[in-house]
């Protein structure tokens, strides 16, 4: 069984817990801090688990040419990359005014730590969980020592291989055992075609003792609910408020709408999964009375008779007898009374019918 450990303070996952369900606000909120609340709100409204912001310090994150190249682009709030990036970066204390909004409305509330720096803060205002945004999955020097603050972390494998993620795992796995891996792909909007959804079953057979989840990119809702069925544990999708506005995320990301019908169907299929025994449910009980077949005599079977396969068949029959699994056991067997056609074999009249020949 995977791990199961608390992601957020009461909020367990893995095993048998409920599918987590991140709300990825990430910089669609425009670079306004309204708009972020608003929609902090309507990620609780929906029902999500967690609204997720992206921090960056910028110069830490880009080197001075990147951030001074031109942007342009019709989603740049800027000439250059660094004006549109400074544009939709809160501050330090702008994020403590979300995270306290976040707080009153009643939703988890954390961002992804795009460099180390941003760890840092986001360490020093105790957000319950790291998010490693997948083009850092491959910066291991990055992932250790956020692994080493010993928050528990959700790290996305976009852009990645297999042995880039096994490396990751024993990186994290080393300094932090409370972590999950999603499967993800990094385009936006992305195609069925590049999902990989078959990832996610990979991913469990190749880290058994963690969680296994899904960031998705993709447009509507069912891909993410069929990666709940196959065990998706933590469930991310980019939320906005509008998909007209602009910005390269709007596209790929959930309107209010869609993200409540995410999260209703998500909890659907956690109920629909159910038990792995297989038995006669009471609610199926009426039906068996009505179609559940027994054995019957095929022709009028006299007190004494040996039974032989071509006495008997299967039918809807009333009384139910005996099932029509056991017909076989039936064979060899001696009847006490008279049968007449097509009546019911009951369990009384044949002799010693508990006891099944052995295959």
């Amino acid at each position: 069984m995977p791990l199961t450990f608390e992601l957020c303070p009461g909020r367990m996952i893995g095993g048998d817990h409920p599918c987590f369900i991140i709300a990825e606000i990430g910089q669609n909120h425009q670079g306004d801090i309204e708009i972020a609340k608003k929609m902090i709100k309507m990620a609780k409204d929906c029902g999500a688990d967690c609204a997720k912001f992206q921090k960056s310090e910028l110069e830490n994150r880009f080197n001075q040419r990147a951030l001074e190249r031109p942007y342009d682009s019709k989603n740049s709030w800027g000439k250059t990359y660094g004006e549109h990036k400074r544009h939709l970066e809160f501050s330090h204390e702008q994020y403590r005014e979300l995270q306290k909004y976040a707080t009153e409305v009643g939703i988890f509330f954390t961002a992804s730590g795009m460099d180390e720096m941003a760890v840092d803060f986001l360490h020093k205002i105790n957000v319950p969980f790291f998010k490693v945004a997948s083009a850092d999955t491959n910066n291991f020097p990055y992932l250790a020592a956020t692994a080493k603050k010993g928050r528990p972390m959700v790290v996305s494998s976009g852009m990645q291989s297999m042995e880039t993620m096994r490396r990751a795992y024993k990186t994290v796995k080393e300094h932090n055992e409370n972590f999950v891996i999603l499967q993800c792909t990094s385009t936006y909007p992305l195609s069925p075609d590049e999902v990989n959804l078959r990832v996610i079953t990979e991913y469990q057979k190749e880290f058994p003792d963690i969680p296994i989840g899904y960031s998705g990119h993709e447009t509507g809702i069912s891909i993410s609910v069929a990666a709940v069925a196959l065990g998706a544990k933590v469930v991310e999708r980019h939320v906005t408020l509008d998909k007209t506005w602009k910005g390269s995320d709007h596209a790929a990301s959930l309107e209010p709408s869609e993200l409540t019908e995410l999260v209703c169907s998500i909890r659907l299929v956690e109920r629909a999964m159910g038990s792995n025994i297989k038995k006669m449910l009471p609610s199926e009980q009426s039906l068996f009375v009505k179609l559940g077949k027994s054995v019957v005599a095929r022709e009028n079977i006299p007190k004494g008779t040996v039974l032989t396969l071509d006495m008997l068949r299967v039918k809807a029959a009333e009384p139910i007898g005996i099932p029509a699994e056991d017909i076989f056991h039936l064979v060899g067997k001696t009847v006490t009374k008279d049968l007449k056609e097509d009546e019911s074999i009951m369990p009384d009249v044949v002799d010693s019918y508990g006891k099944k020949a052995k295959c």
